[in-house]
């Protein structure tokens, strides 16, 4: 595993010095957690503006929603 120094506000260390308290075995660990939890949300985020992005095109593009209604039409085969 990795290690990094980082340089937190004092309020942040009293709440990592609670980890316990949140089912962590060490402030590491929590850390962890959080650090994935929030990459997810990012991940989810983009995903969200990309499909906004992508229904907006389809709005705007006549060839792109005859093209969709084909690859539809029959779908899925019985």
């Amino acid at each position: 595993m990795l290690q990094k120094r980082i340089s937190i506000e004092e309020t942040q260390d009293e709440f990592l010095n609670r980890c316990g308290e949140f089912g962590f075995k060490d402030r590491s660990s929590l850390v962890r957690a959080a650090i994935d939890q929030l990459k997810k949300r990012f991940e989810t985020q983009r995903l969200v503006e990309s499909a906004i992005l992508y229904s907006e095109l389809y709005e705007e593009d006549s060839e792109i929603k005859k093209l969709t209604e084909a690859a539809v039409d029959g779908w899925p085969s019985e």
